[in-house]
């Protein structure tokens, strides 16, 4: 008998004994309930802790994450004090591609679906909270000073505040609309809207974070170049991510309260998201001619983030 024989006869007894021992296992009903913890997935447990606690606190352990993620992007710096600009580019064009699925899978439609009427009427709250965040980041943009990455000229009102601070300025402007969608949707699913789910609003911070892993080297990176230490410019970098946990709970808490603004406040987010993809995290990604590798970075993120959607939603 052959050797390939000899292991696949043991791959079938381990199988067939394993199998009996399971048997025997969930005739006892402590170790049944083990094994079930033990093989649920684990979107479905988390899905159940946050379903089992204050929308707030859902929200705050989420945009927790999607900090995190950008700390550990961030971390970066401690090991590169630049980085292939091809490869940065395509991640750009990957935040880009995550930002623009979320705002229409996981914000505006449902946004939409969950409006009553017909026709016309039923896309008005949506359109109006659409205009309105997109509106907000513009009037931010043109008040609070920052530095885009790449761009050498210094937007919002004049400050003797150095290109560091205004970069991470920059990024932090942008990051508000990411924690408050998070933040809203929880708000929703807790307020019994059923266009608003707990799996969503996880769909939607993993999303966010997945994309929050190149914004922060694409923050810590740039100040390490500009000569800060590494442990500063890692500083930096996750504190610029530290807004999302507090968009993220003002959101929940407003739409916990106020549920009618639901519509709105989802379709605020995703104007506002929307926004910045365009006026910032595109240009940026195309900046230094890598043209291509920054598109097929946003198709690429945004096919994973519609898979998140569809799949786990």
């Amino acid at each position: 008998m052959t050797k390939s024989k000899i292991n696949f006869i043991k791959h079938k007894l381990f199988q067939v004994i394993s199998t009996g021992l399971r048997f025997a296992q969930l005739r006892n009903p402590q170790i049944a309930t083990e094994i079930y913890f033990k093989e649920k997935r684990m979107f479905d447990i988390l899905v159940d802790y946050l379903s089992s606690i204050a929308p707030a606190y859902a929200a705050l352990i989420a945009t927790t994450f999607t900090w995190f993620v950008t700390a550990v992007g961030a971390a970066f710096v401690f090991f590169f004090k630049k980085l292939n600009r091809p490869f940065l580019d395509t991640m750009m064009g990957f935040t880009g591609g995550v930002m623009i699925a979320a705002s229409f899978w996981s914000l505006l439609a449902p946004a939409i679906n969950m409006t009553e009427g017909e026709s016309f009427a039923k896309v008005i709250p949506a359109a109006i909270g659409f205009f309105g965040g997109a509106m907000f980041i513009f009037v931010l943009d043109k008040i609070l000073p920052h530095v885009h990455i790449n761009f050498k000229k210094t937007e919002g009102i004049k400050t003797p505040w150095q290109r560091t601070t205004l970069l991470v300025l920059a990024i932090t402007m942008h990051n508000i609309p990411e924690g408050l969608a998070v933040g809203v949707l929880f708000g929703g699913a807790a307020s019994g809207v059923p266009e608003a789910s707990i799996a969503g609003a996880l769909i939607l911070a993993i999303g966010i974070g997945l994309q929050n892993l190149p914004e922060g080297i694409a923050v810590a990176v740039p100040l390490r170049r500009m000569g800060l230490s590494r442990r500063k410019s890692f500083m930096m970098g996750q504190a610029s991510a530290l807004v999302e946990p507090i968009a993220g709970v003002l959101g929940a808490v407003a739409v916990s309260i106020f549920t009618p603004i639901l519509p709105y406040a989802l379709a605020f987010a995703a104007g506002a998201m929307i926004f910045v993809v365009i006026e910032e995290v595109v240009p940026e990604s195309q900046q230094d001619g890598n043209t291509d590798l920054a598109t097929m970075g946003f198709i690429g993120g945004f096919i994973i983030m519609m898979v998140l959607d569809v799949a786990l939603g």
